[in-house]
């Protein structure tokens, strides 16, 4: 099959069951104006799920993001983005950025999400933080010097910018392509509802590339 059927395919198979509910703009989801770049740098349908480390809402939403990401369609790219809604939240999107530069965030990222929502820690400054890490084989050093590093710097930096252009005001959002922005209040306040929209969306947007 070519790469050009795909998309296709994906819109065939998706229709019936995302547009089958009647989704409106300016209630199921946002368009975002003005249209912002994308994170990715790939021809692909760009899905961002931004999040907070400290948010229940996010937590509970993780899970519906995992069953999602197992048939996520071969157009898309995924992308988390760490959301800065104020300057309590910088301190976990820079460890966001620290895990994903020392090569440890698929080890990190569930765990820590359980570690304060279930378990109860208080992981909201450096030194805790670096303990956490140490759990995953990271070394004091390794953490303290990525932790504060250029690179970290400069991710923390576009997130919150993007957060600034995608209008957020709060987590879990999903925004499709830059162009257009959906959370579970605006689907019913239902987690699973949420990512429909998102296929319905991304169908739009392949439909559109098709033509």
């Amino acid at each position: 099959m070519t790469k050009r059927l795909l998309p296709l395919l994906f819109l065939l198979l998706t229709t019936a069951a995302a547009t089958a509910a009647s989704y409106e703009e300016g209630k199921q989801y946002q368009r975002i104006i003005p249209e912002s770049p994308t994170v990715s740098t790939t021809d692909k349908i760009e899905v961002v799920e931004l999040f907070w480390y400290g948010c229940p809402h996010c937590h509970r939403f993780e899970p519906v993001i995992d069953r999602w990401l197992e048939h996520k369609p071969a157009n898309v790219e995924f992308v988390r983005l760490p959301a800065i809604l104020n300057e309590k939240w910088e301190i976990h999107a820079r460890v966001f950025y620290t895990a994903e530069a020392l090569g440890v965030l698929d080890k990190t990222h569930l765990p820590l999400f359980e570690a304060i929502h279930s378990q109860r820690r208080k992981l909201d400054t450096e030194d805790s933080l670096m303990e956490f890490f140490k759990g995953f084989g990271v070394k004091e050093e390794d953490f303290r010097k990525t932790f504060h590093s250029f690179a970290v710097d400069s991710k923390v930096r576009r997130a919150r910018e993007l957060g600034r252009r995608y209008n957020i005001h709060s987590t879990p959002s999903i925004v499709i392509n830059g162009k257009y922005r959906t959370d579970p209040g605006m689907a019913q306040g239902q987690a699973s509802e949420t990512m429909t929209v998102v296929d319905f969306l991304v169908a739009e947007e392949t439909r559109k590339a098709a033509r």
